[in-house]
């Protein structure tokens, strides 16, 4: 896959997340050495930042949830590492190790640590059945095959208006269904072409192909859906991912059932403290690490195979 496009940065290590297990392997990365991309949004670990108060956390006593992710982040900031705000919607396996999708954007990388936090998207009836059949998480990958045709755009954030636009200079018609608050579409204008339906969708109708959305009073039709949250499913994000009820399933290394592939934090499951979370963050590095210096001796030693061989 690599191979076919065009990327924009690489990386020895790439973290998807940036709260305190994914800051915690980029500070133990970069450490030992390794090339870091920190992919995360534009306010790193909101549910830290709303903790009015921080007993539990080893050395550091009486602080407030922000007072002590401010400091994460400066400790981020000495370390030389800045913090990249594409949202991931997609980790495919390629030449080398793993491409990470944003967008128009493409990253590689030789591993990946997930810490993307607990996560409470609950998709709506029938999405993940008609996912990559109709139903797409990102229109700027997309939206080209709906040229001249009808779709819908499911926003549940900003981001999902701008795609929206972005819509509406490729489709034929473009229906909104905004699950966006005022305060936080301020200053994005829709594009006239843009037709917008208030309601909140419950499901995806379809038989072999999406046909349309289901909320809860009516039924819209349309060629293409586009859902635009803030954050994918571990196991959409990483087609193949191990997933249970209770989160990504990893070993004492934090490592995921996809050699190259770790995960830390509460994305992992329970207890969802901060002290398991950094501690995570930790481990997931140093596994990483390991990973790549062993897939580093394992080519040095084929290719004095190779070169004994031919003499």
């Amino acid at each position: 896959m690599a191979n076919e496009l065009k990327i924009t940065e690489e990386f020895d290590i790439a973290i998807v997340g940036c709260g305190p297990a994914g800051l915690a392997a980029a500070i133990n990365g970069a450490i030992r050495k390794k090339k870091i991309g920190i992919f995360g949004t534009d306010f790193c670990s909101p549910k830290l930042h709303h903790a009015p108060h921080i007993d539990n956390y080893l050395g550091l006593p009486e602080l407030t949830g922000d007072e002590l992710r401010q400091r994460f982040l400066a400790h981020v900031q000495k370390m030389g590492l800045k913090i990249n705000d594409n949202k991931v919607t997609g980790v495919y396996p390629s030449e080398g190790g793993f491409t990470l999708q944003s967008r128009d954007k493409f990253y590689q990388a030789k591993a990946v640590i997930i810490a993307t936090g607990v996560n409470t998207v609950k998709p709506i009836e029938q999405e993940l059945d008609y996912l990559g059949r109709g139903v797409s998480y990102c229109a700027t990958c997309d939206g080209p095959l709906y040229k001249g045709k009808r779709v819908i755009v499911l926003a549940y954030n900003r981001e999902g208006l701008e795609e929206a636009n972005f819509l509406a200079e490729i489709a034929a018609e473009v229906i909104l269904v905004s699950q966006v608050k005022e305060r936080d579409a301020a200053g994005i204008h829709l594009d006239e072409r843009i037709k917008q339906i208030k309601g909140k969708p419950v499901g995806i109708l379809g038989e072999m192909w999406s046909t349309g959305v289901k909320l809860e009073d009516q039924e819209l039709k349309a060629d293409g859906i586009f859902i635009i949250r803030d954050s994918v499913l571990p196991d959409q994000l990483v087609p193949g991912l191990n997933v249970s009820n209770q989160g990504i399933e990893v070993d004492r290394h934090c490592a995921t059932n996809i050699p190259g592939i770790f995960a830390a934090g509460d994305c992992t499951g329970m207890p969802y403290q901060l002290s398991k979370a950094t501690g995570e963050g930790q481990v997931a590095a140093l596994s990483a690490v390991k990973y790549l210096d062993e897939l580093k001796n394992k080519a040095k030693k084929e290719l004095a195979n190779w070169d004994r061989g031919r003499r």
